[in-house]
């Protein structure tokens, strides 16, 4: 046997060698994923509150009051990032909204990729429906892509749309959402439906449900005198209404048609840009 050991010790250390190698081999990777830095937003997009401080933010996805009912992933702050042609035409819809005693107030603008897929993730999970009886009461679970309420890619990934509502001056503040408070439709009475200082526009904000059109017949007298008055505002500055959304609008023509972008919801992703 000890004429062996030089020869087993040669095959030990080869043995040695190659495993060292596979490590180093699988290790790159995740050290390079790890390092990488995240990604920026390009020259043309800005943080809406630098082009108009006035249009008052409620971003929603940074909080757990939404129909996931947590965070979502990718908002790092509650800050609404657009391509600065539409901040520019919400502050011309601002300017005029002022004089008549409005303001706008922002949901959601830009939103990267990875939130969609958290929203995708969400969908598929059909056990999980902790916000049903607040968001999509009526619409079985199962349906959510079927139905459009749920997609793999938003136009809201191309940083020119934005889901917005009207706020009567002075603004009332908004009682804040605690998680696990009982849940109201999100089609049920203003008064008793979740409290938002918003008009009353016949839903809340994110209701999965027609009532959600924008021109629903059933949506009459001041309820559809305040989805027009959003509507001829904001298309009166080149911003086009999705009708199965009362709140969702687009810049037009869009600085970015095809690109889904995907940096955070960040001050960060505005800074030390090339």
């Amino acid at each position: 046997m000890t004429r062996n050991l030089p020869r087993l010790t040669t095959a030990l250390r080869g043995l040695a060698t190659t495993v060292a190698a596979l490590l180093a081999v699988t290790a790159v990777p995740a050290t390079a994923r790890a390092a990488s830095p995240e990604p920026k937003a390009p020259k043309d997009f800005v943080a809406l509150r630098s082009v108009d401080p006035t249009i008052i933010q409620e971003m929603r996805y940074v909080t757990p009051h939404n129909f996931v009912g947590e965070r979502i992933d990718g908002y790092r702050q509650p800050l609404c990032i657009l391509t600065r042609p539409a901040a520019l035409a919400l502050h011309r819809a601002q300017t005029r909204l002022l004089r008549q005693g409005y303001s706008l107030k922002v949901y959601d603008c830009y939103r990267p990729q990875r939130a969609v897929d958290h929203f995708v993730r969400w969908a598929e999970d059909l056990d999980d429906q902790t916000m049903k009886a607040e968001f999509y009461p009526h619409v079985d679970k199962t349906r959510l892509f079927a139905d459009g309420y749920i997609a793999e890619k938003s136009g809201h990934s191309r940083g020119s749309t934005m889901d917005l509502t009207l706020v009567k001056l002075p603004a009332k503040p908004t009682r804040p959402y605690h998680p696990g408070q009982p849940l109201e439709p999100c089609f049920a009475p203003q008064d008793q439906r979740f409290p938002d200082n918003s008009v009353d526009m016949g839903t809340g904000y994110d209701c999965f449900d027609t009532l959600s059109h924008t021109l629903d017949p059933r949506i009459q007298g001041t309820q559809r005198a305040n989805r027009l008055l959003l509507k001829d505002t904001l298309e009166d500055v080149g911003l086009v209404n999705l009708p199965e959304e009362w709140w969702h609008f687009t810049y037009k023509p869009e600085p970015h048609p095809d690109t889904y972008f995907d940096f955070p919801v960040s001050a960060k992703s505005l800074a030390g840009r090339r």
